[in-house]
Order: structure tokens, then C-alpha cells, then sequence
């Protein structure tokens, strides 16, 4: 038989329009299945945890907006998320350690059950508890929800350490990436959660419990059946050790994780609980009017059957807001978050690249940490001079008090302004994380260009860069708990007591939260003043600022910088070389 000719068994093929594959054929068929294979564990985890940060995101605003209408006060609501910010100063450091033991799916499954007990537990909260019943349950319920947070968030942040270089190089790689993970989707989905929370406990608690556990629930036969127990577990694990994510000898890492920790209060002081807090708060005009039932009052008020007049709802959360309804509120806040996740993935391209200030270094740092006071001062300082409840007196034709349109239009642009500062700060920050980490100035190891940015010989591993960030992430997490605290005490303590039926002025409280926050923001710029990079030159577009203090001449200091800059344009296409940007954007994906 000739070479090449059909054979009986060959014709079916033939006849069905197929043909055997060759050798060659099959081989490059099976290489695309193995590299299926290996990508499913990104797929499942990236999944997952984009679920999880739904319900993550949904979690924060059911307590609290449930808790606002059951009368808590700022400082109350607050106290309920201790046990779940704490959690992620001590859950943070460990997860690392119990995934090198267990593996990723054992922290992945742990965490999505503990999710489930904190909404299944949600649903015990009493309407005929005292407060102090209440807050003792709710903040122990928290413990869990933070718990389950971190240790999801393990899978998130090993995600892509699971992946070979060639593998992300495939089509199937890019597009799951694009769909689960990049560019501030995370963030995006968070926002979303923030959204669907706020959406569904305005129809219902118990509906909006219920939805959320729905979502982890679909996540869960993924992470168990979807992945081996033993991805992710170390060949060594006794020699991993809590005291391993410590590097006292690395001062500039210190000293930013001190400066992390400020930064991010900045933003806590006003966000998580006064900005809601006060959206639903209603204008003090409102209340006092005259009514017989509950359609003569407004939005926020209710009408009170002894005095015969509109009371606030909750007396605790002050008047002079903006009565927002639940819905309106999540929006808000959703879009704030949705916003600072893309401009984050973004600055590169959109600020710090134009101002040639890519790669960054501490003065980079220093000045946009000083720009992140400006949107909170302005708006504590609008506050405050709309803050004398005189004016709440003398209704607008909207029948509004005037100071409201005032206030609502500076809270909008405050809180886009802080979004897209805020994001640049903290881009920058998770980039000099990694480089701080990576490099010890003792030593000194030889820089090299990495997509413009300086980084340092890979001499050490990216678990000795992990390991190395340990106290930085608890410094975060100690941010959002100072910040958290000091909202509460601010908001619910500073503001004039207008009475019973109003309850306090909370447009001073929102004052004092956000001079808080411009005090915060100004001691973290001034405490990187501290750290000492060997950089005493800032870029700005073609400008160059020559600190005092500079080792080199000023000429090579600026010209050095000026090289930096050039070298990060002519590689912006080299995705190949791109492992410190790539590094700090995990770590500033991490810490949201």
C-alpha cells in the first residue's frame, strides 16, 4: 500500500469531513489541554475571591446600615468593627504561614465557612436586644467575617505565583486575567458589593443575608472540588516562621509602613462610617415641623405622636445630612471605591508617567502625601462654616436649608478628588514597599531597570520580598482601625447637642473627622520625610527640585532621575520585565 494512502480505517474520517491528526498535531493538542490544567487553579481562586470581595464589600454596609436604623450612634458602629479590623492585623501575618502548611485550598475553603457562619450568625441579631446586646454580638460576628477576609484573600495574593511565565504568556491566561483580576476589578467588584448590600437591606435584612451567602455558596464547590489540597503547600514548612515576616533591620521599610499606617486612617477618618452616616442623616430643618402622620415629614425623620412634630429616626447619627436613602448612599460609596481601584491600576499611565515621576522614590511620596491633605481640608473647612445650626432655620425655596446644596456638591467633589490623590499615594506606596523590601542599603546590591523602574538584583526570591512586608501589612490594617475608632468618637462627641428630636449637629462632627484626616495625611508625609533612599532630587515634568542633604552633585542627581524616567518610557511596551511593578500592584490589590 502506498505511503500516505487511506485505509479502511480511515474512511469514517473521510466521510465525516475530519482527518486523523498527525503526531505533531497531537502533541501541540495535548500541550494546550496541560496548559488548561495548570491554569485552573488561577481561574478558580481568581473566581472565588472575586465572590468573596462581593460579599465583603456587601458585609460593611448591611451591619452599618441596619445598625443606623435600629438608632446606633457612629461611635456604636464603630465599636462593631474592632474584632473585624483586628483581624486583619493578626489573621494577615498568619495566613501566609497556615497556607505554606495546609495549602491554598484549606485557607480558601476555611475562609469562605467562615463567611457563611458570619451572615448565618447576622440572622440572630434581635430586634429586642438592648444596644449593649447588640454590639457585643454583632462585634464577635465581625471576628469572624475578618477572619474569613484574610485568609481569602491569601488565594488573591498567590494567585498569580501559580501561573509559569510561559503560561502567562497564552491567550487563556491574558483574557482570565482581564475578566477576574486586573486593572482595579477587585476593587470594582468591592464597589459593586457596596452597591448590592446597600440595594438589598433596603428591601430587606434578611433578603440581603441571604443573597450574600448565596454568593459564597456558589463560590465554595469551586475552591474544594476545583483545586488540590496540596497547591500551595511548602516542601519545608518548619522553617517558616511567624517572626519571618519582621525585618527589623530594614529602617525605610519601617518607616514607610509607619507612614502606610497614617495614610490610610486618612482615609478611614471620614469614609467607612461618618460619609454614610451623614448621607442619611436628614437636614435639621427638616424636623420640628409640625405633623400628623409620618407622609408630613421627610426623608431621614419620622413623625413623633407625643410632641406632634418630625423627629430624626436615629437621634444618634445627628441631623444636618443629606437624608440619602440607603440606595443612594451605596452608590455613592460604591463609586468612590470603583473609581480609586481604576485609577490606582492607572497612575502610571496617567499621572506619575506624565510627570516623570516613574519609577518613584520618597520625595515622589512626600509631595503627593502633602496633596492628600488638600481635598480634606477644604471640605473640613466648608463643613465647619456651614456647621452653625442658626442657618438650618432659614429654608431655601427647595425648602432646604441653603448650606445643603453647598455641602452636598464639596462632599461630591471632595470624595473624587481624594479618590484619584489617594490613588496615586497609593500606587506609590505599594511600589516602594517592594523595593524597600527587596533591597538592603547595607549591602547595596546593584540596581537595574525594570520597565523604567529601579529595582535590584533578584538575588532574593519574592518569598524573601513577601516575608519581608509582614509588619507593612499589619500597619495598614492598624490604619483602617485607628481611623475607624477615631471617626466614631469624633462624628458622635464633637457636634452640638440640638435635642431630643434631632439629635446632634453632625455637620461639626463631619468637620472634625475630616481635620482628622488632614492631620493623618500630614504626619504621614512628614514621617517619610524619614526614610532614606540616597534620592534627594524630585522630578516634576521637566522640572527637577534638589533637596538639601544630597550626596552627589546636583547635576547627577537630577540627571539620574532624568534617566530613569527616560528608560521607564522606552520600556512601557517590555511586558516581560515588568516583575516590580507587577509586584507592587499585587500588594496594593492586597491591602483594598
Amino acid at each position: 500500500m502506498a505511503d500516505g494512502a487511506p485505509t479502511s480505517l480511515d474512511e469514517p474520517l473521510i466521510r465525516l469531513g475530519r482527518r486523523r491528526l498527525q503526531p505533531t498535531e497531537t502533541v501541540a493538542r495535548t500541550e494546550a489541554t496541560q496548559q488548561r490544567d495548570a491554569l485552573l487553579p488561577f481561574v478558580v481562586i481568581s473566581s472565588t475571591y472575586l465572590l468573596f470581595t462581593i460579599t465583603d464589600g456587601a458585609l460593611r454596609m448591611i451591619v452599618l446600615l441596619h445598625a443606623y436604623r435600629k438608632s446606633f450612634t457612629a461611635m456604636e458602629v464603630t465599636l462593631m468593627f474592632v474584632l473585624y479590623e483586628l483581624a486583619g492585623v493578626g489573621t494577615n501575618l498568619a495566613a501566609g504561614i497556615a497556607g505554606a502548611r495546609w495549602g491554598i485550598r484549606a485557607t480558601l475553603v476555611t475562609g469562605l465557612l467562615l463567611q457563611i457562619v458570619t451572615f448565618g450568625l447576622l440572622f440572630g441579631w434581635e430586634d429586642g436586644w438592648s444596644k449593649s446586646q447588640a454590639i457585643l454580638y454583632v462585634t464577635g460576628v465581625q471576628l469572624f467575617g475578618g477572619v474569613a477576609k484574610d485568609l481569602t484573600k491569601l488565594g488573591g495574593k498567590t494567585v498569580t505565583k501559580l501561573v509559569t511565565p510561559e503560561e502567562k504568556e497564552t491567550q487563556l491566561f491574558k483574557l482570565v486575567s482581564l475578566l477576574t483580576g486586573a486593572r482595579g476589578w477587585k476593587n470594582s467588584l468591592k464597589g459593586v458589593g457596596y452597591f448590592l448590600g446597600s440595594w438589598l437591606i433596603g428591601i430587606s435584612y434578611g433578603l440581603a443575608l441571604g443573597a450574600m451567602m448565596a454568593l459564597v455558596l456558589l463560590a465554595l464547590p469551586m475552591a474544594y472540588f476545583g483545586l488540590d489540597p496540596q497547591l500551595g503547600v511548602s516542601p519545608s514548612p518548619g522553617r517558616l516562621r511567624l517572626s519571618d515576616v519582621f525585618d527589623r533591620s530594614n529602617p525605610n521599610l519601617n518607616w514607610l509602613s509607619l507612614a502606610r499606617l497614617f495614610l490610610f486612617a486618612s482615609r478611614d477618618f471620614w469614609f467607612e462610617v461618618p460619609l454614610p452616616f451623614f448621607l442619611r442623616s436628614p437636614p435639621c430643618a427638616a424636623i420640628g415641623r409640625p405633623c400628623a402622620d409620618d407622609s408630613d415629614c421627610g426623608s431621614g425623620t419620622a413623625c413623633d405622636a407625643e410632641a406632634g412634630a418630625c423627629a430624626n429616626l436615629n437621634p444618634g447619627g445627628g441631623c444636618g445630612g443629606l437624608g440619602w436613602s440607603r440606595t443612594q448612599v451605596g452608590a455613592l460609596l460604591a463609586l468612590y471605591i470603583i473609581a480609586y481601584g481604576q485609577l490606582q491600576a492607572y497612575t502610571p499611565q496617567l499621572v506619575t508617567g506624565p510627570l516623570r515621576q516613574t519609577p518613584p522614590n520618597k520625595r515622589t511620596e512626600v509631595l503627593w502625601g502633602l496633596v492628600n491633605c488638600l481635598p480634606t481640608l477644604v471640605m473640613a473647612v466648608v463643613a465647619a462654616a456651614s456647621a452653625d445650626a442658626g442657618t438650618y432655620s432659614q429654608p431655601s425655596h427647595a425648602g432646604l436649608p441653603p448650606h445643603t446644596s453647598l455641602l452636598g456638591g464639596s462632599l461630591v467633589g471632595t470624595i473624587a478628588c481624594f479618590a484619584l490623590v489617594f490613588a496615586v499615594n497609593s500606587s506609590i506606596h505599594s511600589y516602594l514597599v517592594v523595593l524597600y523590601a527587596a533591597s538592603d542599603k547595607a549591602n547595596a546590591p546593584a540596581r537595574r531597570l525594570v520597565h523604567g523602574v529601579s529595582s535590584v538584583s533578584p538575588t532574593r526570591d519574592a518569598f524573601q520580598v513577601a516575608a519581608s512586608v509582614g509588619f507593612y501589612y499589619m500597619a495598614n490594617a492598624c490604619g483602617r482601625l485607628l481611623g475607624t475608632l477615631g471617626s466614631g468618637v469624633l462624628y458622635t462627641y464633637v457636634g452640638d447637642d440640638l435635642g431630643l428630636l434631632a439629635g446632634t449637629n453632625a455637620v461639626q462632627g463631619l468637620a472634625a473627622c475630616f481635620a482628622a484626616a488632614t492631620a493623618s495625611s500630614l504626619l504621614a508625609a512628614l514621617i517619610t520625610l524619614q526614610i532614606d533612599d540616597g534620592d534627594a532630587a524630585l522630578l516634576c515634568g521637566p522640572c527637577c527640585v534638589l533637596y538639601g542633604g544630597a550626596e552627589a552633585p546636583a547635576s547627577d542627581q537630577c540627571s539620574r532621575l532624568h534617566s530613569r524616567a527616560e528608560a521607564d518610557e522606552a520600556a512601557a511596551g517590555r511586558l516581560s520585565e515588568e516583575e516590580v511593578v507587577r509586584l507592587s500592584r499585587q500588594v496594593s490589590d492586597d491591602l483594598e
